[in-house]
């Protein structure tokens, strides 16, 4: 794998990912006991859906003033800012919890600050792994990063209900944590991850060049209606089955497999996705990944145990972490310098724009309709988007990487 042996040789990409796969994980025992803790606490299918969604709200909320940020400050000050923010609200939570004083309030406010908080580090993040990874190198560094997302998932699922069991509030110590490695990793980057020099521009043109950069191209204007409706409908699903096995009283531990099946099958597929990405043509890639999110869930339809969910989650992720990286890659790459931050805040923010609704619907499915009509409606609706994302023709016409035409990509300068 010589693309990753070259990468591990890139201290500031090597340092930027040991951080962001610490945090990565301490974030991933939240949001897996957010709703578990918000359920305890009102037993409300509702309520627990309330914090998931507060969280996604503020993340939502920031990303485009964060985009334009991104591309006119520090990044790296951005990213500290941002990872000492999610540390005190996290640790706000697990003195709460020791002292016994948790309450349904202090948990939505943690998860909409530490929304907005992630919101401001995502665009400062991808414009930073753009500052100091070369063009052909950003199918692996991207690849890299869905592969630590994943270990995430694998791990804090039964490491989040394993904490859970001792104490509520354990996990958010840890998560509190995780945010005060990353803080001392980002600040060790030696690359200057400030933004391009510009003319200022009315903050109004600022706020919307991404989305008019994107929108002028065929590829990522069909693709922001289909990853915005696919998050909707596959995060509304999970939800529903979350929440149904908690109803059940299923064991939290044994719910936490789940995350495990999905952490499995997307590492193996992040191991996968450079060699992919630059085989196949990226337009058809993206067609497969349309289908590789509608196809496994089918099973869900039929039964409801733990079982199952592991299969359809593994299967579901097996061939994300290809097509995301696949798709960032060339997002990035046809992206020009200054225009790296909106435009990777824009993507975000499209594809993630209705995602607060996700435990809403999810959630109002599940208390009015049921389990079954609930999971199959969404499996319903994600075929659909698959047909839809097939149908287009500047989807299947994209080529492979070595086709692409960049627009104004400046190479970094890497650090040794």
């Amino acid at each position: 794998m010589p693309g990753y042996r070259q990468l591990a040789r890139n201290r500031d990409f090597t340092v930027l990912w040991i951080g962001d796969t610490v945090s990565e994980l301490g974030s991933a025992l939240s949001m897996f006991v957010f709703p578990l803790i918000a359920y305890a606490l009102s037993g409300s299918a509702l309520t627990a859906a309330l914090v998931e969604a507060a969280y996604l709200g503020g993340l939502c909320a920031t990303l485009l003033p964060a985009g334009v940020l991104a591309d006119r400050l520090d990044r790296k000050r951005i990213m500290v800012a941002s990872s000492a923010t999610g540390c005190l609200s996290y640790t706000s939570l697990a003195v709460a919890g020791a002292l016994g004083a948790l309450t349904l309030p202090h948990l939505v406010g943690v998860a909409l600050v530490s929304g907005i908080a992630a919101g401001a580090f995502n665009p400062a993040q991808l414009s930073a792994i753009r500052s100091v990874v070369a063009t052909d190198d950003l199918p692996t560094a991207l690849s890299q990063n869905q592969a630590r997302q994943h270990v995430a998932s694998l791990l804090g699922g039964p490491l989040g209900g394993a904490l859970y069991a001792v104490t509520r509030w354990l996990p958010f110590a840890v998560d509190a944590v995780s945010y005060a490695v990353a803080c001392v990793t980002v600040s060790r980057v030696r690359t200057d991850l400030s933004a391009p020099h510009r003319r200022s521009e009315p903050l109004r043109q600022q706020l919307t060049e991404g989305f008019r950069f994107m929108w002028a191209r065929p590829f990522f204007r069909t693709l922001m209606v289909w990853s915005s409706l696919t998050n909707l409908v596959v995060n509304a699903l999970f939800f529903v089955v979350v929440l149904r096995m908690v109803a059940d009283g299923v064991p939290a531990a044994q719910i936490g497999l789940v995350s495990t099946a999905a952490g499995v099958g997307g590492i193996l597929g992040a191991m996968v996705a450079p060699s992919l990405i630059h085989r196949l043509p990226t337009g058809r890639l993206t067609v497969l990944i349309g289908w590789a999110c509608c196809v496994p869930l089918v099973p869900l339809t039929l039964s409801d145990s733990v079982a199952t969910a592991c299969v359809s989650t593994f299967l579901l992720l097996l061939l994300n972490p290809v097509g995301n990286a696949g798709i960032s890659s060339y997002r990035m790459a046809v992206t020009p310098a200054h225009l790296q931050g909106r435009v990777g805040s824009t993507s975000q923010f499209v594809s993630m724009s209705v995602m607060p609704l996700a435990p809403l619907l999810g959630g109002w499915l599940l208390e009015h309709h049921g389990g079954t009509t609930a999971v199959t409606a969404l499996v319903v609706a994600s075929a659909l988007l698959a047909v839809l994302l097939t149908s287009s023709r500047p989807i299947r016409s994209v080529p492979r990487p070595s086709e692409w035409v960049v627009e104004d990509a400046d190479e970094p300068a890497l650090a040794a």
